[in-house]
């Protein structure tokens, strides 16, 4: 499988974002995931983005305050897609064993991030309209925050799913997220120590 980050898998990283929500009818999106950045090539050859998630589901902000919330949770919807052998294949979770780990993309490119408490909650949702409604099984997992390695100020939170006990291969998704609290981001610290090294420099 090829390591290169292309422009299609950008593309289906958006294509992941707004597929549900573009059935749920939710708007105002773009600005979101205009700014996620795409799969390092590593990432994108192990873990190409094929899950549509829905972190937080049922609240549209997708607040995550890592002080007052001790889990997080993801519902995980079928999916449908090419895969590296160029054939159609369904993810259905509700199939599938759950070996999953979400998090920050550096805390699970390394390895790390948090697990599912359990096998999820295997719960129905419907989408469309009229002729067009459609009933489809969805897993809801839930995650312990304080072992997802997110910080104050991030705005993405990654899935990965495990294809085998190794976790060297398997498939990811991405949501945009609201993440408050957890003390000063590393953005934040990096930022305040810029400033004290140019107030430093300056005397």
């Amino acid at each position: 499988m090829s390591q290169d980050t292309s422009p299609l898998t950008e593309q289906r990283v958006l294509d992941g974002l707004s597929r549900r929500r573009f059935l749920e009818g939710t708007v105002g999106i773009g600005a979101g995931v205009a700014a996620i950045p795409a799969l390092s090539g590593v990432a994108a050859a192990h873990f190409p983005v094929e899950l549509d998630i829905d972190v937080q589901p049922g609240n549209e902000d997708n607040f995550i305050d890592l002080d007052e919330h001790d889990h997080v949770s993801v519902a995980v919807h079928p999916s449908e897609f090419l895969n590296s052998d160029g054939e159609r294949e369904t993810f259905d979770p509700t199939k599938r064993d759950a070996r999953y780990r979400l998090g920050s993309r550096s805390a699970l490119d390394d390895g790390k991030g948090a697990r599912p408490t359990g096998d999820g909650e295997v719960t129905t949702t419907t989408t469309g309209h009229g002729d067009q409604t459609q009933t489809t099984e969805v897993l809801t997992l839930s995650f312990p925050v304080g072992k997802t390695g997110l910080d104050n100020g991030d705005d993405t939170v990654w899935l990965y799913w495990e294809r085998d006990e190794s976790g060297e291969h398997g498939y990811s998704g991405v949501d945009t997220v609201s993440v408050y609290g957890g003390g000063p981001s590393s953005k934040e610290l990096q930022m305040l120590l810029r400033r004290l090294l140019s107030i430093l420099g300056g005397h």
